[in-house]
C-alpha cells in the first residue's frame, strides 16, 4: 500500500517476507545495530526508517526503527491506528516529534 506521498506505508508479501529475512539475518546488520529478532517488519517512511510490530514479547503496537539512532519507539496502537495516522499527515515524517 502506498501513501499519499508514494512511500510503501505497507509492503507487499514479498517485501515484508525478503526484508525481515535480511535484518534477522545479515551479519554487517548484526555488528552495527541491536538486534532485529523481535519485530516483524511491514512498512517504511521512505527515508530509511521502518515500521514493525513487536513479536517477543506479542504486541498489536507498531514502533518506528530509526536508522540512523537504532531507536526504536512507539508511533500506533496497531495497524488501523498507524494507518489512520500515517495517511492522514502530509508528510513522510507524521512519526517525528
Amino acid at each position: 500500500m502506498v501513501g499519499r506521498t508514494h512511500v510503501d506505508t505497507v509492503w507487499t508479501v514479498d517485501q515484508i517476507v525478503e526484508q525481515n529475512l535480511f535484518f534477522w539475518s545479515d551479519e554487517s546488520m548484526a555488528q552495527l545495530y541491536m538486534s532485529f529478532d523481535a519485530l516483524l517488519f511491514f512498512g517504511d517512511s521512505g527515508g530509511g526508517d521502518q515500521f514493525a510490530f513487536v513479536l517477543k514479547p506479542e504486541r498489536p503496537d507498531v514502533f518506528v526503527w530509526e536508522h540512523e539512532s537504532d531507536s526504536r519507539r512507539w508511533v500506533a496502537g496497531g495497524l488501523r491506528d498507524y494507518l489512520t495516522r500515517s495517511l492522514r499527515d502530509s508528510g513522510d515524517d507524521w512519526y517525528r516529534l
